[in-house]
């Protein structure tokens, strides 16, 4: 049995008032274009996602809003800003009886889950995409040799897709300084 997971980042985060803590900062315009465009993204790729553990920050929850995805959604206050060993024991312990669940929370915990979970002898050319950087809005989609989500661990799986904003609209990738 394969189970499937999905790891979207929250988009682009607003940082025009300063004086907000950082779980309560939201998306500014580019990271609502960008929630929705991945939304639409992770909805025509084929996976039907049986639900949704996410970060109970707001910029989560706004680029869930703005994905358009429209599933159970269980908020984990221990996803806000967790490392891949936190993660891993948050779906392990949510991941139920679903085939596929989508994680939506952030770095660096994310992108160290996706590499955590993937053997030497799965890496390759996506890999190699998601080491160099998990960008906000970034998804990607590891499949896991494991039968039960309570099997989650280190080296069970290998990631099948990668796609970032910018992979979809040119106008939504790295922002120009100077």
């Amino acid at each position: 049995m394969v189970k499937l997971l999905g790891l979207l980042r929250h988009a682009k985060s607003d940082w025009d008032d300063l004086s907000k803590r950082d779980f309560d900062r939201g998306l500014n315009k580019r990271g609502r274009r960008g929630a929705a465009l991945m939304g639409s993204h992770i909805l025509d790729h084929g996976v039907a996602w049986k639900k949704i553990v996410a970060s109970p920050a707001e910029r989560v929850k706004c680029t869930l809003e703005s994905s358009g995805l429209a599933m159970p959604i269980e908020f984990e206050t221990g996803a806000y800003l967790a490392d891949s060993a936190c993660l891993q024991q948050i779906l392990r312990e949510q991941g139920g009886d679903a085939d596929a669940v989508l994680l939506a929370a952030h770095n660096p915990g994310l992108q160290e889950l996706a590499l955590d979970l993937v053997p030497p002898e799965n890496e390759d050319k996506l890999f190699d995409e998601v080491m160099a950087k998990y960008p906000t809005a970034a998804f990607a989609v590891i499949e896991l040799a494991i039968d039960d989500w309570e099997d989650l661990a280190p080296g069970t799986g290998k990631i099948v897709h990668f796609a970032r904003p910018r992979d979809l609209d040119p106008e939504l990738g790295p922002e120009k300084v100077g």
